[in-house]
């Protein structure tokens, strides 16, 4: 992003913005509001029946995330992941299998990004630099260089080392809210209309419950790390950030 022309720095600003604005609000009515509807309100015999509500519910985030695959033209991993976890839970539902099953789902794989993120601190590429150190959010090249001016590049690894553990936590904290919400609320037999209100209950408390107190982990995380950073390399927070974000 650093590297983009001054025209396409300029005109950049006004046209990310709508998007960013447009897709929060399509992800809080595609992936919760709607499927938490359809699931509590749609699940009766005179409506869509147990079967097809969870169809239907699922749908809306499935081909969301498939529209966001054909829109960017490439595979993102974490929208693959919500994929993989939306087919798990429809397919667990729609077998009507025990509940604890989706209890287990909604902690492994937030489990599983937190293991994640600490393993690839033993490889050439941390996963903190996806979610917090990148070129889309920061002026990478200038803060190296800094880093490198200012002999702490090695104070600089610990610091994104921390960072990681910080990250982890958010996710390892998501794992354990995730089981705890499951195995609260869904209490009746899979199958039942009771069970998909439960099921749509669930999803609608998701997001104060499990992504509120994980978003505030994740933003400490990326406070703890901009400031040291500019204690690192002597900047302000502006001078850090990527030109487009200035």
């Amino acid at each position: 992003m650093s590297e983009s022309n001054t025209p396409e720095q300029n005109s950049q600003p006004a046209s990310a913005t709508p998007p960013k604005q447009e897709s929060l609000l399509a992800n809080l009515l595609i992936n919760i509001a709607i499927p938490a509807l359809i699931l509590a309100k749609l699940s009766g015999d005179d409506w869509l029946g147990t079967k097809w509500a969870i169809v239907v519910a699922l749908a809306f985030p499935l081909l969301y995330g498939l529209r966001d695959f054909l829109q960017n033209g490439k595979a993102n991993f974490f929208s693959g992941l919500g994929v993989v976890s939306i087919l798990l839970t429809g397919g667990i539902s729609l077998m009507e299998l025990d509940a604890k099953y989706i209890a287990m789902k909604e902690a492994a794989i937030p489990a599983l990004l937190g293991i994640a993120t600490v393993v690839s601190l033993r490889t050439r590429w941390p996963l903190v630099k996806t979610f917090l150190y990148n070129d889309k959010v920061l002026d990478t090249d200038k803060i190296a260089a800094k880093l490198e001016d200012n002999n702490n590049l090695g104070a600089f690894e610990l610091t994104l080392k921390q960072a990681s553990w910080m990250v982890a936590a958010s996710f390892f904290l998501s794992s354990v809210l995730n089981y705890v919400l499951a195995k609260v609320i869904l209490t009746s037999p899979p199958g039942s209309e009771a069970f998909n209100a439960e099921l749509g209950k669930m999803t609608a408390l998701s997001y104060p419950v499990i992504v509120v107190p994980s978003m505030i982990v994740l933003i400490l995380a990326m406070v703890f790390l901009f400031r040291r950073i500019g204690k690192l390399t002597g900047l302000k927070l502006e001078d850090i950030m990527a030109a487009h974000h200035r």
